[in-house]
């Protein structure tokens, strides 16, 4: 290995860390500061007021991100080379992505309570929709709600995507290569995530082998959402793909949603709890997106200049 290419993954890799202790390190704390000071209250339990302190621990990323470059004098470069990722393209079909950033959570949520009836992991209930408060006529509004405010509000999940997206993910793969990179960036992204699975927040608390059942079933769902949501930036150049997907599946975009009660608690088997419908199906899609990897370029090689000798080859 060059002397040069050695020193420059040194460097990467003590970013990273820095990155990596800025990200966890303030906001597990103050995950488990506010539970604390709640009397370790579950997140059900908690009040609106108290769910919304916690929600802003969601900001450490992308805050992390911008601590880093501080400390590493990086810069804050909004585009560009080793940048934040913040620019919106939409030349060379890259809207394409931005459209696949909106419909592909209807697609997955929808894929997932189709696959959960097949499993028998719910049961199809006509009226299911009414434990919402709804009209049947708004079910079907559902995706068009999630879609809508999923971009309204794709600043809340950039807090998030702002830093994995922006700054994690592009060290890993230049530090290890994909393959490695989604997983070990999948698996640190769920780790996280753990101070809110413990207390309920993903999957509530009524499943087998709560809460570290949870822990694991987050991380093998963050390895497979990690490699859509990296897909998306690589190819945009953008962070804010990322951003409106992981807002618009927060949302749950399924009309299905209305119809299909899933199965919970004793009756919840151990395959059904950690292969759900939806992580199946966002596994489906991360497996044709990794085809498609190789065939499409990347945003950083779709913008450089032809050559007049790649022309006459």
């Amino acid at each position: 290995m060059a002397p040069e290419k050695n020193a420059s993954r040194k460097e990467d890799l003590k970013r990273l860390l820095i990155y990596l202790l800025f990200a966890f390190v303030p906001v597990w704390l103050w995950f488990l500061a506010i539970r604390a000071l709640t009397g370790g209250q579950l997140w059900n339990d908690m009040s609106d007021m108290v769910q919304s302190l916690m929600a802003l621990g969601m900001l450490g990323p992308v805050l992390a991100h911008v601590a880093t470059r501080l400390v590493t004098k990086e810069g804050c470069p909004l585009t560009g080379r080793d940048s934040m990722m913040l620019g919106i393209d939409l030349k060379n079909r890259k809207w394409i992505i931005f459209l696949l950033a909106i419909f592909l959570p209807w697609l997955y949520s929808e894929m997932g309570n189709a696959l959960d009836l097949l499993l028998g992991n719910g049961v199809f209930d006509p009226e299911y929709y009414l434990e919402y408060g709804m009209d049947k006529r708004t079910v079907f509004l559902f995706p068009l709600a999630a879609i809508t405010s999923g971009v309204i509000a794709s600043f809340a999940a950039f807090g998030e995507e702002g830093g994995w997206r922006g700054y994690m993910m592009p060290r890993l793969l230049r530090l290890m290569g994909r393959t490695p990179a989604l997983i070990l960036g999948g698996v640190i992204w769920g780790l996280w995530h753990a101070p809110l699975t413990a207390i309920g927040h993903n999957f509530g608390t009524d499943y087998p082998g709560f809460p570290w059942l949870g822990i694991l079933k987050m991380c093998i769902l963050c390895i497979f959402l990690g490699v859509i949501l990296t897909f998306l930036t690589e190819k945009s150049g953008s962070v804010w793909p990322a951003a409106i997907l992981h807002a618009v599946g927060n949302a749950g975009p399924s009309i299905l949603n209305g119809f299909v009660r899933p199965e919970e608690g004793a009756e919840q088997g151990l395959f059904s709890f950690l292969f759900s419908g939806r992580l199946i199906s966002i596994l489906l899609i991360a497996a044709v997106l990794l085809i498609l990897w190789n065939r499409v370029p990347d945003a950083k090689e779709a913008s450089k200049p032809v050559r007049e000798t790649d022309r006459a080859a």
